[in-house]
């Protein structure tokens, strides 16, 4: 039920909610990525490489869950890492219809040395709040994508 008297917001007024300014967010984000990490891997590139080096070897469904990834964007992500050298995909002895993703030495390799640069990419997000601020900032932007209508919380 909508309260009639309230007043209807304008265009202009729309553009202060939360997609605007996460999309803004967003392209500062990819730009420092740009600049700082890594001109040929992407986020959710190196969130995979990071799965697999912190758990291991890991089924095809599990990492893409894990890396919030719709299997849409899973597999061709999971095969540009494949086609460089960066994992590697096999059958699971066990199940035929599982693959498991093995990180190879390679991708560790540059996990561990694209690590620092994206630590760096974040405080310079940051760097515009106290260390008090950065910690609210950060628990809220997690509530946020954890209640979202599409990852099955109760928003």
């Amino acid at each position: 039920m909508t309260d009639e008297s309230a007043p209807v917001p304008t265009p202009l007024e729309a553009l202060d909610g939360p997609g605007p300014l996460a999309r803004r967010l967003n392209q500062v984000h990819t730009r420092l990525w740009y600049e700082t990490v890594h001109q040929d891997l992407t986020g959710p590139q190196f969130t995979v490489l990071s799965l697999l080096d912190a758990h291991g070897d890991m089924d095809q469904g599990t990492l893409g869950a894990r890396a919030h990834l719709d299997k849409s964007t899973a597999a061709p992500l999971l095969r540009r890492l494949r086609q460089r050298g960066l994992v590697d995909i096999a059958q699971d002895a066990d199940d035929r219809r599982r693959k498991v993703v093995r990180l190879t030495e390679e991708g560790r390799g540059l996990a561990v040395a694209l690590a620092p640069r994206v630590t760096a990419v974040s405080e310079r997000i940051l760097a515009p709040f106290t260390p008090k601020e950065r910690e609210q900032f950060l628990a809220l932007l997690r509530r946020a994508v954890e209640r979202s209508p599409d990852q099955g919380g109760d928003a």
